[in-house]
């Protein structure tokens, strides 16, 4: 039977240290907690975590969030359609764990068309933790190493923190700041509640005197962890609290044996782009791309986000909707 329940899916993935954090049981049961419904199927040594929205009129649309897991997709792809089917999925929108430079994976460039619309950041800054960490400190940004022996000499200082409340009233801040949208007090606590206790989660919140001035959540999982999550508030910004969070949060994956950290999305441009543009621009992800490149990590593109089409029409109405969205208008 393809369909497979949540932790004979967790018991699948043990199988595959690889997979990507977002194809976990957890990420699933965090998303049906916000809307979605998640399914699990496995063909053979290949699986996928499958997630559905509801749309009106009985439909829905499908998602593979950073998979699917294995090495024969092709066997996976008959399956897949099936509960497509079953659940009137207007169409499935694919975004694999590979790279541009792994190249496109089996079946996407037949049966898959590229899709105008991506749910994870396509591009972002990948830190290689693999060195001593003298080397790590080495391959980042002069001002960066500045800033975060900066964080130590004015007393900042960093801990593991429980205090998911206090985070999110952070994040609130932040997103008021910088303009862009914050999940729910209930999400972050969940996100919390499923990852941290087998320790795929840590909450890092860095302090001057005992006051809170800035955190993050990063996740883990086999060799790769990733920054999800930040935020910091208005004060003692002169300290550069953000610089020495992200540099403990880096020890804290080298300490759990992960060799990558994904800084987790910036503007989807090329690096001459990036580079001659970041000092004029704020907008989107251009706000954190100035943080982030000075960390030392390399630019990577994700291979792309691709479309399985099972009613034209619906689709059609969506590929109008994002181009109007795109337009500003």
């Amino acid at each position: 039977m393809p369909l497979v329940t949540a932790s004979q899916w967790s018991e699948f993935l043990d199988r595959h240290a690889g997979a990507h954090l977002l194809q976990t049981a957890e990420w699933g049961q965090l998303k049906t907690e916000f809307g979605w419904c998640a399914e699990h199927v496995v063909v053979d040594d290949s699986g996928a975590l499958l997630l559905f929205r509801d749309l009106p009129l009985g439909l829905s649309l499908a998602y593979i969030p950073k998979g699917p897991v294995g090495e024969d997709w092709e066997a996976l792809w008959p399956e897949i359609d099936a509960r497509c089917r079953a659940r009137r999925a207007a169409f499935l929108k694919v975004e694999p764990d590979l790279w541009e430079h792994q190249g496109i994976a089996p079946g996407l460039q037949d049966d898959f068309r590229p899709s105008p619309h991506w749910l994870q950041p396509p591009r972002t800054l990948v830190v290689d933790l693999g060195d001593d960490e003298e080397t790590i400190l080495g391959r980042m940004k002069q001002k960066t190493r500045y800033n975060i022996r900066l964080a130590e000499r004015k007393a900042v200082v960093v801990r593991s923190s429980d205090d998911v409340r206090g985070f999110h009233g952070m994040m609130q801040v932040t997103g008021e700041r910088d303009r862009f949208g914050v999940h729910s007090l209930t999400y972050y606590q969940r996100a919390y509640e499923l990852f941290h206790p087998y320790g795929a989660c840590e909450l890092l919140v860095a302090e001057y005197d005992g006051q809170p001035l800035a955190g993050l959540m990063a996740f883990a999982r086999g060799e790769r962890a990733w920054y999800f999550y930040g935020a910091s508030t208005d004060q003692e910004r002169n300290r550069m609290p953000t610089y020495l969070l992200q540099w403990e949060a880096m020890r804290w994956a080298r300490d759990k044996g992960c060799r990558y950290y994904d800084l987790w999305g910036v503007p989807d441009a090329d690096l001459e782009a990036l580079e001659s543009q970041f000092t004029e621009r704020a907008d989107g992800l251009w706000g954190v791309y100035r943080f982030k490149r000075g960390f030392g990590g390399k630019l990577v593109r994700a291979v792309g986000s691709w479309d399985r089409v099972y009613n034209p029409a619906l689709y059609a109405l969506y590929r109008l909707y994002v181009r109007f969205r795109g337009s500003g208008e």
